[in-house]
């Protein structure tokens, strides 16, 4: 099917969707080194400017819409959203663009954060991870178009889809009211501890294999940094373990302050663009560009494509 990708960043869910057999009709972000990265991988450029820029008809018409929303503006201290507010600015993008476009169907992606921004209302609420402002966000999206959509969401983790990295994220799915079949969340593929025959969970020695602990060789982006190593505890800081997947992999929003950037499990360094990129399972010959900083946080915001991919196998091809 047909796809637009919204906030696609270096292409970490593209990737998921067209090993699936879909097709990128459209992307956009607004970072020009997460584009360069993109274009250098897929060979056709995003349109690089602010969503906010860009309107509805020169965009074309899609099956699905997909994309990790930034969701600053929903703060806990501001836990009702107003279309005034310009730090939902793009949610509200999103929104705009299933509204217009009324694809088939969408695929939105965000922190876990999310589930609790704003608070709860009721105990049900915090028992089902469903905050003010979730409730919100889902509200519109089931209304976002007269004929509504079918609209679910779920925290699934990375790690239960054979990325070797435990990352958390929630997954919200909407289907057209008039579509069939309704689109639903993938069931693993891996467990932690080998649960209905399920293969193990990856490790960090999994995703690292082939990578020569010596860096600055031949392999792009895997060139060493001046970050030294502490183990205190906090988070960058805490001990890399070779037999168990890897922490989170984050990025800085909005391309302001340092990257973390977390151990190699050999404790003497921290790990290279390429070892992270490993862990988020980009292929070797996706390029990262821009500089050492951007690189990581390109990672760091991505999507790990196997995630991806799974949540795509649920939605027909035709």
């Amino acid at each position: 099917m047909k796809i637009i990708s919204l906030f696609c960043g270096a292409g970490g869910m593209d990737l998921g969707f067209v090993k699936a057999g879909h097709i990128i009709v459209w992307s956009n972000d607004n970072d020009s080194d997460s584009c360069k990265t993109y274009e250098k991988y897929f060979k056709h450029r995003p349109i690089c400017t602010n969503i906010e820029k860009i309107p509805s008809l020169e965009i074309p018409n899609a099956d699905i819409v997909i994309g990790g929303f930034p969701c600053q503006g929903f703060s806990i201290a501001n836990p009702y959203r107003h279309t005034e507010d310009k730090r939902n600015k793009l949610y509200l993008e999103l929104l705009r663009i299933i509204r217009d476009k009324e694809p088939k169907y969408f695929v939105a992606e965000n922190v876990v954060g999310l589930c609790s921004a704003g608070g709860y209302e009721t105990s049900k609420d915090r028992a089902k991870k469903t905050g003010k402002v979730l409730k919100i966000i889902l509200k519109e999206l089931e209304n976002a178009i007269s004929i509504g959509y079918t609209v679910n969401f779920k925290i699934l983790n990375s790690a239960d889809y054979g990325v070797p990295q435990a990352r958390r994220r929630i997954i919200i799915l909407g289907t057209r009211n008039d579509i069939e079949p309704k689109i639903i969340h993938p069931n693993p593929t891996h467990s932690k501890d080998g649960k209905d025959n399920l293969p193990l969970w990856k490790t960090v020695k999994d995703g690292l294999k082939g990578i020569p602990e010596k860096t600055d060789g031949d392999i792009p982006n895997h060139h060493g940094t001046e970050h030294q190593v502490k183990i205190n505890g906090h988070i960058g800081n805490r001990a890399t373990k070779w037999n168990e997947p890897s922490p989170t992999i984050v990025g800085r929003g909005g391309g302001t302050g340092g990257p973390v950037i977390i151990p190699h499990p050999n404790l003497k360094r921290r790990m290279t663009v390429r070892e992270v990129a490993r862990l988020q399972n980009f292929p070797d010959d996706f390029i990262f560009e821009g500089s050492i900083s951007s690189q990581y946080r390109q990672i760091g915001n991505a999507v790990p494509w196997p995630l991806a991919y799974n949540i795509a196998k649920m939605i027909p091809i035709k």
